[in-house]
């Protein structure tokens, strides 16, 4: 998911989908380690829709502390 859509959700909705793309990185991991994961690219782009997340999140904090 970009950016801009993400912009839209809300806290909670966020933190929802934070929690969610950890557990799915987490799998993701676990079945390439045990070669079941076909496509490794995944990996990839979870770690940055995870980061994505995160830095909006972030954002929004520092943007309720000013």
């Amino acid at each position: 998911m970009k950016a801009p859509a993400l912009r839209e959700l809300t806290v909670s909705e966020l933190q929802e989908r934070e929690s969610s793309l950890r557990r799915e990185l987490w799998k993701a991991r676990f079945d390439n380690f045990t070669n079941q994961l076909d496509n490794t690219g995944k990996l990839k782009g979870l770690r940055r829709d995870l980061a994505r997340v995160k830095t909006i999140l972030s954002e929004r904090r520092e943007g309720a502390k000013g």
